[in-house]
C-alpha cells in the first residue's frame, strides 16, 4: 500500500490535513509521524505548518528530523502547506527585529511581512493577517503542473490565513499568484517539491482536488 507521511515536528494543524488526505486517497496509508524511518520509506511527504516561524523552526530543528527532510525533499513528491511553504525558503522576517529566522533553504528567497497598514488599490484597508478566500492564478507553464490538474488556471479560490508571504529569487518557481492587492507568490514548484500558502484542507472542492492530485503525483515536472 502506498503511504503519505505527514511530518509531526510538534507544530501545525496535522489532523485536519490527515483527514483530508484520508478522504481523497482512501487507498493509501496516511500517517502522522515523527519517525525517521517512516518518513524516509513513505511514498509522499507533507510538511504542514500553522504557527510562528521562530517557534516552528526551533521545534523542527529540535525534532531531529531536519536531515531526513533534506533527503526526502530531493527524492520524492514533497508538499508544503501554509507555513510549510514559507519554511522552504532561506529566511523569514518573522522573528527578532533586523535578524529574522533562518529556514530550510531549499528555495532561494525570503519571506516578508505584509506592510502595516495594508491598503487596497482604492485606499481602503486590507486585513492583516490576510484571512479568507482569494483567487489564485497559475502562471505560464505552471498551469500544467500535475497538482493543479482540473482547476481553472485563470482563477481558482482557496482559503488563506497568513501575515507573511514568500518572495522567491527565481520567478520560474512561482506556481501560483494571488492579488492582495498586488500580485504575491502563493505557490511554488520545483522538480519534485510543491508548496501552497493557502490551506487546501479548508478550501472545499478545489483544495481537496489539490490534495488528490498530489496523492497521485509521481514527482515529475
Amino acid at each position: 500500500m502506498k503511504s503519505i507521511a505527514i511530518v509531526d515536528y510538534g507544530m501545525g494543524n496535522l489532523r485536519s490535513v490527515a483527514k483530508a488526505f484520508m478522504h481523497v486517497a482512501p487507498d493509501q496509508r496516511v500517517l502522522i509521524t515523527s519517525d525517521v524511518d517512516e518518513i524516509e520509506s513513505a511514498d509522499r511527504v507533507v510538511l504542514p505548518g500553522q504557527a510562528a516561524m521562530p517557534e516552528s523552526m526551533a521545534a523542527l530543528n529540535a525534532s531531529g528530523l531536519r536531515a531526513v527532510l533534506d533527503k526526502v525533499a530531493r527524492e520524492k513528491p514533497f508538499l508544503g502547506v501554509c507555513l510549510g511553504l514559507q519554511m522552504f525558503f532561506d529566511t523569514s522576517e518573522e522573528g527578532p527585529a533586523n535578524v529574522g529566522t533562518p529556514s530550510l533553504g531549499w528555495i532561494r528567497g525570503k519571506v516578508v511581512r505584509f506592510p502595516r497598514p495594508h491598503v487596497d488599490l482604492d485606499g481602503s484597508a486590507l486585513k492583516v493577517p490576510h484571512m479568507g478566500w482569494n483567487a489564485v492564478r497559475f502562471p505560464g507553464v505552471m498551469a500544467t503542473h500535475p497538482c493543479w490538474a482540473g482547476l481553472n488556471a485563470d482563477g481558482t479560490a482557496f482559503y488563506f490565513a497568513h501575515g507573511y508571504y514568500a518572495v522567491p529569487e527565481d520567478g520560474a518557481v512561482v506556481a501560483g499568484v494571488a492579488d492582495y492587492p498586488n500580485p504575491i507568490c502563493v505557490a511554488v514548484a520545483r522538480a519534485n517539491i510543491f508548496a501552497v500558502q493557502f490551506h487546501p484542507e479548508k478550501s472545499a472542492d478545489a483544495g481537496l482536488r489539490v490534495l488528490k492530485n498530489f496523492s497521485t503525483w509521481n514527482g515529475s515536472f
